[in-house]
């Protein structure tokens, strides 16, 4: 309650011995801070807090009380520091008694003997004492002490007043040294006082008898008198005379001094009224003293006084006391109204509620003050619970200024997604949304943390009053064992079933109000009517919903620091549970949304790999995403793995899998967008002459549906040979299972849309090509079978190469990986075309002959880095039906032909050529 201070320590007393009301000083350190502070005081075992006077903090005057021991400790006990010890003792003298005949060296109060027997102060004539010496011999006192006398004779005394007087101890005690003689003699004194004890009474008849006859005369001479004094009937009788006299005196007495006694007596009955008042003023003044010190809020002033005076008048038979006491228990009966009015008002501090329920047990007020204020508690955060609801759904509270809310954090926590990760080529992931670009909390998020503070703020205080309830603190602050504290033990284990039903009530409200916000589908239809009703409409985001978890982890964290059972927090587990699958589930679905809109991002820029930042983004919003779901996904003590649930793993996989779906159909309807999607404006062909053609190509480039194929077959290589590898970790190290599954659906989606789209460029450009080779062979009216002596290589064909070096190029520009597999499948159309049109020649002439075998070994050679079994065989077959060459003319014609056609074009086949592949730096 207040800050802790050192036990009291008593260090010397003065004096330090004496009889019993002896006034003594105590000096020590931590004696108390005021009168209200000291609570106990005992010397010798005996409470002295009656008469005790607190001066200082070091010094404390007192009377010494009628102890038992004869030797003990002073110990005081304070409210700030508890019980205290003592390094001295104080030692109790017993007084001896002194008779009316003894001598003394102080004065004897006669009239005030105290009775040994009664234990009470009693006025008695000092006539009917008993003879301090009835032996009659000198009295010789041995040495042997009072205590062994005492172990030797339980429960006997050597007061031979005493009821249980013992002869023995009275010889022991006081003619432990008298000879055998004086004890004989001792003997016949007692035998005398008896004899004259018996004869006393004849004795004294005897002395008086003349004085008896006297008495008698007389009385017979009055008797002779009034008779004759009533036969003569003269103003009346003797007697009657008498009484007139007197009565003529009485009033002439009362004329002279009726005002003079009457104001005597008026004196003195002020005089006694004014004795009675200041003697008494602590219980006359003590009603307006309550009053008083109530309206200060000293109520441990007013606690001190009332049981001062219950102790002094609570059992007074005096009227005036009575009347005064019972004006006193009216306003302590108002005290304690005043008290438990304070004690069930809330909000209240724990501080406060200690205070009142110790006030009130110290005023013994009726019933459980402890129980009746956790039960007023125990409604109040109920309240204040369901009001947060009402107050969130009614829109008294909208906007993120509802909260005292710290701006920052809540845009770092709102940011992560899109800032936590650096873009490889610029830019931000995915474009801000309305509702975060102020970090606008929403409502929901809001509620649930305006409700997290209410639990965290009030329940602490309300399980430490329950535990101070538990093991008795609240009616004692030093931990003193006493009745009340016992009785609030067993009313506490009397009890454990109702406070538990409490808890458990606080927590489940607390759970359902949060379902009802964010998992309404998980509660009874009964149910939601007391705590749905918000707007499902708007979804909150994975990022929020972490944020939320984040708050119930918070105070389901802070509730166990209270050592509150587990069971009884179990509910808030369940919720944490269902909280991280829904948020687990909503960032995957979201996810999606996020990676379908990627499209959008794709801006066709290429690097040195053929690879546009669209995988970059792609990978990106799938690590964001998994870290964003690292905090979900954590375990804390208590909790479980929701990856480890079969069903959460199926619906994870599903979902994960659908997201590698959604992108690999972007980039499917990237590549079927219609060419006026795009403002083509630049021709890639027109680049290769330029040192740095990327440069070349603006940021509001638009390229061709061929280009736009390529650019995806190379993003789609990509993904298979690195983006998916990479997700498949980033799965794993998260705690992902199925990843195996995930990546060999997503790496068959990308392949077979890769197929689709390599058959669709290489129809595109493997067709003209292969389609210009008939009208170009026979141009002209040529005939195989009359035609001139070769002279060289037709146009048609270095056209045809032309064409496949334009390919060549457009692929090599987006990138050099595909070159191989683009020009292989060219090269093998053109091959099967040629041996076609071969085949389909009835009969050549020498001439026809060797230019066909000089176009055939001319294309063959040009294009032999990308030829493939399939094309080698195509060669073969149209080799094979020509005829064959005989003169060696013939071939020698061939070779400087061929050789003069490799010159001239040395140039343009330098591309075929796999030496000339090198890595295109920016």
């Amino acid at each position: 309650m207040s800050r802790a201070r050192q036990p009291p320590l008593v260090t010397g007393i003065s004096p330090k011995e004496g009889a019993a009301w002896t006034k003594v000083t105590i000096r020590g350190e931590n004696l108390g801070t005021g009168p209200a502070d000291l609570i106990g005081l005992s010397i010798c075992g005996h409470n002295c807090m009656l008469t005790a006077e607190w001066m200082s903090a070091s010094k404390i005057v007192c009377r010494v009380g009628p102890a038992k021991d004869d030797k003990g400790e002073i110990i005081v006990t304070t409210k700030s520091g508890g019980l205290g010890t003592s390094t001295v003792s104080f030692k109790l003298l017993r007084p001896e008694r002194i008779g009316i005949l003894d001598q003394s060296a102080v004065w004897v109060d006669e009239m005030n003997y105290y009775d040994m027997r009664t234990d009470r102060n009693k006025g008695i004539s000092p006539l009917s004492l008993r003879p301090s010496n009835p032996l009659g011999i000198d009295i010789d006192k041995g040495k042997i002490p009072q205590k062994d006398i005492e172990q030797i004779f339980p429960g006997m005394s050597g007061d031979f007043t005493s009821a249980n007087f013992s002869a023995t101890w009275y010889l022991i005690e006081n003619h432990a040294g008298s000879s055998f003689d004086h004890l004989k003699t001792a003997a016949n004194n007692l035998k005398k006082q008896a004899t004259k004890k018996n004869e006393g009474s004849l004795a004294y008849v005897k002395g008086g008898l003349s004085t008896f006859f006297e008495a008698q005369d007389a009385l017979a001479a009055i008797h002779q008198r009034l008779e004759s004094d009533g036969t003569e009937k003269v103003e009346g009788s003797m007697t009657q005379r008498l009484e007139n006299i007197l009565n003529r005196a009485s009033d002439t007495a009362d004329t002279l001094f009726q005002e003079v006694l009457g104001r005597k007596d008026k004196a003195d009955s002020t005089r006694n009224a004014l004795n009675v008042l200041q003697r008494f003023k602590f219980l006359f003044n003590l009603p307006l003293n309550i009053e008083r010190n109530i309206q200060k809020g000293d109520y441990d002033v007013v606690i001190n006084d009332y049981e001062k005076a219950k102790s002094l008048f609570g059992n007074t038979e005096v009227p005036v006391f009575k009347k005064v006491y019972t004006e006193v228990e009216t306003r302590i009966g108002a005290l304690r109204s005043l008290l438990l009015e304070k004690l069930l008002q809330t909000p209240s501090t724990l501080h406060d509620q200690k205070r009142y329920i110790r006030y009130l047990s110290d005023l013994h007020a009726p019933g459980d003050p402890a129980w009746q204020c956790i039960d007023a508690q125990h409604k109040w955060i109920l309240q204040l619970m369901q009001n947060c609801r009402d107050e969130f759904l009614t829109g008294h509270r909208v906007g993120a200024g509802a909260l005292d809310l710290e701006g920052e954090a809540r845009a770092s926590a709102l940011g992560r997604l899109s800032h936590a990760v650096p873009l490889k080529r610029g830019g931000s992931l995915r474009s801000p949304r309305p509702s975060t670009c102020g970090f606008e909390t929403p409502q929901k998020v809001q509620f649930v943390e305006k409700l997290s503070d209410v639990v965290i703020g009030q329940l602490p205080n309300f399980w430490k009053l329950w535990i101070s309830y538990v093991n008795g603190s609240l009616f004692s602050e030093t931990g003193e064992k006493s009745g009340q504290v016992e009785k609030s033990k067993k009313n506490a284990r009397q009890r454990q079933n109702d406070f538990k039903k409490m808890i458990e009530e606080l927590t489940s409200l607390l759970v359902k109000l949060i379902r009802g916000a964010l998992l309404p589908a998980t509660l009874p239809q009964a149910e939601l009517r007391f705590y749905g009703g918000w707007d499902n409409k708007a979804e909150l985001t994975g990022a929020w919903l972490t944020q939320i978890i984040h708050t119930v982890r918070s105070c389901h964290e802070a509730l166990s620091a209270l050592e509150i059972p587990n069971d009884l927090l179990q509910v808030i587990q369940d919720l944490l549970l269902d909280l991280r699958v829904h948020c687990l589930m909503v960032t995957l679905m979201h996810t999606a949304e996020d990676v379908k809109r990627l499209a959008e991002k794709e801006d066709w820029v290429v690097d040195n790999e053929g690879i546009t930042s669209l995988p970059s983004y792609f990978e990106q919003c799938m690590v964001q995403m998994l870290q964003s779901l690292k905090e979900p996904l954590d375990v804390k003590p208590g909790e479980i793995n929701v990856l480890q649930l079969d069903q959460v793993q199926d619906q994870a996989a599903e979902l994960s899998v659908s997201i590698m779906k959604v992108f690999t159909n972007c980039l499917d309807h990237l590549s079927t967008k219609a060419d006026g999607d795009f403002d083509a404006s630049h021709n890639i062909s027109m680049d290769l002459s330029s040192p740095d053609r990327f440069n070349c190509i603006q940021e509001d480039f638009r390229p061709t549906s061929e280009q736009r194929l390529l650019i995806i077959l190379s993003n789609c290589q990509y993904l298979e040979r690195r983006t998916f590898l990479n997700l498949a970790d980033h799965f794993e190290k998260h705690g992902f299972t199925g990843t195996e599954k995930i990546t060999r659906v997503s790496v068959d989606a990308v392949r077979q849309l890769d197929r689709k789209l390599f058959e669709a460029y290489i129809e595109r450009r493997a067709d003209p090509i292969a389609g210009s080779l008939e009208p170009g062979i026979y141009a002209g009216y040529f005939d195989w079978r009359d035609c001139h002596t070769p002279a060289g290589v037709r146009n048609y064909l270095k056209e045809a190469l032309v064409n496949i070096i334009t390919v060549h190029a457009e692929v090599f520009t987006v990138s050099k990986d595909l070159v191989p597999r683009v020009l292989s499948r060219i090269v093998e159309s053109v091959a099967e075309e040629m041996c076609r049109l071969m085949q389909c020649v009835s009969s050549f002439s020498k001439n026809g002959a060797l230019q066909a075998r000089l176009e055939l070994c001319a294309l063959r050679d040009a294009v032999a880095a990308y030829l493939n079994p399939e094309s080698n065989a195509s060669f073969k077959l149209a080799l094979e039906s020509l005829p064959q060459l005989h003169s060696g003319g013939d071939k020698k014609l061939l070779e400087e032909l061929l050789n003069k056609f490799k010159s001239s074009m040395q140039l343009q086949l330098t591309c075929f050529q796999p030496s000339s592949i090198q890595p295109v730096k920016r």
